[in-house]
């Protein structure tokens, strides 16, 4: 386990600045070569777990719209890790490892950690009676309070709100927990976007907004969005810290977020941080096509030219936490879902995948009586 990131000694500043990212005062100095190694572990089960669901849909035995994270792994990875488990997280469509990467780090099997089972995630993208959902939905719109996830919508940046109002709770009871909430950069030109930062930054609130830069907004091109060369120059506004993070690079994406949160520990109040980054394929699989016209192919094929785990894995060398055979041993990155085997990936990840997607595919459906279940204000078992 990563040490107590609370050490991390950084000036007052808006954003960390060249002195304080240097390698004498960067979070990334504070994991172990354990740490190292799960997280490349945790980088190899999101990428698994998309590859899988994508080979499960091809085949038949899964129905509903998927939405990729392929090619943005780092972007979770790296901000989910150094979290306290009681800290919270608002994941959106294209985050569904978020909902089991909450507190894995303290066991991948410890069923009292403090977020989802990949057993419950792949159910309810199964849309089976054991979910969170319980079939109301196969893919992200879940969330547990007792594990600290803000249920997820389809309207990005209206969780802002709620992660600002739980961030508010916080600071009336002298905690100094965080709340991450995750948006694209279209999001960012939604007027609740603006009111839920504009709060947050009023009354200091511990909100970290993540905004996954992947160019495109379905099939709005970021500059149809923005109108500034960085997402991150809207924190300006706000008198706020506007980051930017290598979203391929899984240790900037870990530096600016613990230097956002413990900015926030300290009643600092938020930050935005914004991962430049880009999506592997279309806005979900049913755009996949239409993607392909919109797109130029040279274009993506740059933009996917930097896995984040061939990114991660060259530093692991370097530092000499692995050695070239042992990071050649498993390389699904540079690949496309549909050429990985299991091969690419280490026996441990494919057999957790294994066990949660057979979990899901064996669990019954609800109950016709279950209809009406979540619906009138009523007591119910």
């Amino acid at each position: 386990m990563a040490k107590d990131s609370t050490t991390v000694t950084e000036p007052d500043s808006q954003a960390p600045s060249t002195e304080t990212q240097s390698a004498a005062n960067r979070a990334r100095d504070l994991l172990t070569p354990e740490d190292h190694l799960e997280i490349l572990r945790q980088l190899y089960l999101t990428r698994y777990f998309d590859v899988r669901l994508i080979k499960e849909k091809r085949r038949g035995r899964l129905r509903g719209t998927l939405y990729s994270s392929h090619n943005q792994e780092a972007i979770l990875v790296g901000t989910i890790f150094g979290l306290r488990p009681t800290d919270w997280l608002s994941p959106i469509h294209r985050d569904m490892p978020a909902f089991f990467l909450k507190d894995l780090k303290s066991g991948w099997d410890d069923p009292n950690r403090m977020g989802m089972s990949i057993q419950e995630v792949c159910a309810q993208v199964w849309g089976k009676a054991t979910a969170p959902g319980r079939a109301r939905d196969n893919w992200s719109h879940i969330g547990d309070a007792e594990k600290g996830i803000i249920c997820s919508t389809s309207m990005l940046a209206g969780t802002i709100p709620v992660a600002a109002g739980i961030a508010y709770d916080f600071k009336l009871r002298g905690f100094d927990g965080v709340v991450l909430t995750y948006n694209g950069e279209g999001a960012t030109a939604q007027g609740i976007f603006h009111e839920a930062i504009n709060f947050a930054a009023i009354h200091k609130l511990g909100v970290i907004t993540i905004i996954e830069n992947n160019q495109w907004a379905y099939g709005t091109p970021v500059e149809l969005e923005c109108p500034t060369k960085d997402v991150a120059d809207r924190a300006k506004g706000y008198d706020i810290p506007g980051l930017i993070a290598d979203g391929q690079d899984v240790l900037d994406v870990y530096d600016k977020t613990m230097w956002a949160v413990e900015r926030a520990r300290r009643g600092k109040g938020p930050s935005l941080i914004e991962c430049k980054t880009f999506r592997a394929y279309g806005h979900g699989d049913h755009d996949d096509d239409r993607a392909a016209k919109y797109r130029n192919s040279d274009d993506v094929d740059k933009g996917r030219s930097r896995d984040p785990i061939a990114v991660y894995k060259a530093e692991l060398v370097r530092l000499g936490i692995l050695s070239q055979a042992e990071a050649d041993a498993y390389k699904p990155e540079g690949k496309h879902a549909i050429e990985t085997t299991d091969e690419d990936f280490p026996p441990a990840v494919v057999a957790a995948l294994k066990e949660a997607v057979e979990f899901a595919v064996n669990s019954p459906m609800p109950e016709p009586d279950e209809a009406f279940r979540w619906v009138f204000a009523e007591d119910q078992p």
